[in-house]
């Protein structure tokens, strides 16, 4: 059954939801939300198949004027466009018959952290960052919000935290997680060699307070004065705050506020999303050994991308696309390379 078909069979859901939706209590918002975004989604399905079909009719005439020699040539050229238009409509259903994620219309906690290279990699930590910004605020209209940010004397950051919030983070961003190389001349760099770094891209779904319950007993709460690059204090009451989650031994801080209670919440809600991760990942080990094959997660250990400064280069080793725009891709313009992750849904 090829994907045509297989949206043909998937739009049959779209009458019974319709069906639920006129006879649904409103006071269920979870549910309210789950069956307009199932609706939102087949209809969208139903745009695209009906787009196919349409352009498929349209081939088959111009088929038929291939007979006439005086059209020959000018239907030739419009069959060759509506097979390229509708094999970008094959490719777009491919995308939205994909299963749906559990973790699709939810917020995200993005954690950078440099790895390999020393000053050069807490450079490029600062340098994602503004690339992910850029392309969440400015291209996908998401709100970013700047968690926390540990500076590094002589600039660059060794770690920069931050929720990315709307309905298609999670969707943009989850093939973010992994080991994200860099090549270029550091300005230190006297001889002009090309050093390699790297950084380290964690990407967790926000969770509920319901998803994950952490008992009080579990938690070990310390309060403390803020400090910024060098150690100096930046506040003078005690507001920054460290969570350690006894049973896992995951550890939190957050500073950034001037509230200790602000810290405090900001800190749970990351401290939900990383216990969340980490659960899961021992699960997608055991079920990893129990088929005998190795999952790709996403862990962070594995290298998905090398961004090459001096040849203006960018490769996604995962798919093996390699981009010419390194400086557009820099700016914000990931479009280029999480669309067609997004298609491969690797």
């Amino acid at each position: 059954m090829d994907i045509v078909d297989i949206a043909k069979k998937e739009l049959e859901k779209l009458t019974e939801t319709e069906k639920e939706i006129s006879n649904i209590d409103f006071k269920d918002k979870k549910k309210v939300s789950a069956l307009y975004s199932r609706q939102k989604r087949l209809n969208e399905i139903k745009d695209t198949y009906d787009n196919y079909l349409s352009k498929e009719e349209e081939i088959k005439e111009n088929e038929q004027l291939l007979k006439d020699p005086e059209l020959r040539e000018l239907a030739g050229e419009e069959i060759e466009s509506l097979r390229r238009q509708n094999k970008a409509l094959v490719q777009k259903l491919k995308l939205l018959l994909k299963p749906e994620d559990p973790n699709e219309n939810k917020d995200i906690v993005v954690e950078i952290r440099a790895g390999a290279g020393g000053a050069e990699a807490s450079l490029f930590v600062g340098d994602l960052y503004r690339m992910y910004d850029r392309f969440a605020a400015q291209i996908h209209n998401l709100k970013v919000e700047l968690v926390s940010s540990s500076p590094v004397e002589g600039g660059g950051y060794r770690e920069i935290v931050t929720f990315i919030k709307g309905k298609s983070a999670w969707s943009l961003f989850r093939y973010e997680m992994g080991v994200h190389r860099v090549q270029r001349i550091p300005v230190t760099e006297s001889q002009g060699r090309i050093h390699t770094s790297t950084a380290t891209v964690a990407v967790l779904p926000q969770v509920d307070q319901e998803e994950v319950n952490i008992a009080p007993e579990d938690l070990k709460i310390d309060v403390y004065r803020s400090s910024g690059p060098g150690g100096q204090c930046v506040n003078t009451t005690d507001s920054a705050v460290r969570i350690t989650h006894i049973p896992t031994g995951i550890v939190v801080t957050q500073q950034d506020e001037k509230s200790q209670f602000k810290n405090k919440a900001k800190g749970m809600m990351i401290l939900r999303a990383r216990i969340a991760a980490y659960y899961k990942k021992i699960e997608d080990e055991r079920l990893a050994k129990e088929r005998k094959e190795q999952v790709k997660t996403g862990d962070r250990s594995f290298r998905i991308r090398t961004y090459n400064f001096p040849q203006n280069r960018v490769t996604d080793h995962r798919i093996g696309i390699t981009i010419y725009h390194l400086d557009a891709i820099m700016d914000g313009e990931l479009d280029q390379i999480v669309g067609p992750l997004r298609v491969a849904n690797i």
